[in-house]
């Protein structure tokens, strides 16, 4: 979270801030145009991880990083979608999942809509970022955490704005570590030609999380531990 400016850190973490949006921005201007046509290739296991998110007429459920907004479109083609909102650092992203929604068509009729803002991870608040006085029944992130530099204050950010008993969902690279070595090297190699790459350390703090009873976390493999699904449900 951003420290207030009585601690005298709020003018240092507002550029922070900054920065990375304007990271993100740059990453994405060009590439958001054909990210929904590359990413399909080797962003396995979203579908398999959106089937998991429980939608109804009074949900509330939020993306982290929606990009361009293709998975929360998938949801909100369901019958009871309920409250669909994104969040993303970079605001020419958000400029493509608006146009996406609108050309999809999914903001139309009653009680449908998605509602996006720009802000970080870590900073995520119901009430600051989207106006909401409840928190989400689910929040997740989809190939996410992995690129996210402060992925620990995102998942405390995620876990806080959680109802009890709501659960957050991730789907992100693994190790490859059932593929045959050499396979699993190859396609290292050929992923970080994408910027994206396993991060060990955000599953060890996962598990970690678990073990220390503040969430019951499950884990589950993608492809051969391509990728894996990481259930977090906050105790109710």
């Amino acid at each position: 979270m951003t420290k207030s400016a009585a601690t005298g850190e709020g003018a240092a973490a507002e550029p922070a801030a900054n920065d990375q949006a304007a990271a993100m921005d740059r990453m994405y201007r060009i590439t958001r145009h054909i990210y929904d046509f590359t990413r399909r290739y080797y962003l396995l296991g979203r579908d398999r991880m959106l089937a998991q998110v429980p939608t109804g007429r009074d949900t509330a459920t939020l993306e982290v990083g929606c990009g361009t907004a293709r998975n929360l479109i998938r949801l909100a083609r369901r019958p009871e979608p309920g409250r669909l909102y994104g969040l993303d650092a970079s605001q020419e992203m958000l400029d493509t999942a608006a146009a996406s929604i609108a050309r999809s068509g999914v903001a139309r009729g009653p009680g449908r809509g998605i509602t996006l803002r720009q802000g970080l991870a870590e900073e995520l608040d119901p009430q600051r970022t989207f106006g909401r006085d409840e928190p989400f029944d689910t929040v997740y992130f989809s190939y996410c955490l992995s690129m996210v530099p402060t992925w620990p204050g995102a998942i405390e950010a995620a876990l806080a704005a959680l109802r009890p008993g709501g659960r957050m969902l991730i789907v992100d690279f693994w190790d490859q570590g059932d593929l045959p070595p050499l396979f699993a090297a190859g396609l290292k190699r050929w992923l970080a030609r994408f910027h994206v790459h396993y991060r060990p350390e955000v599953h060890q703090a996962l598990e970690a999380l678990g073990a220390s009873g503040r969430a019951e976390v499950t884990f589950e493999s993608v492809a051969r531990r391509y990728a894996y699904i990481a259930s977090v449900r906050k105790p109710g």
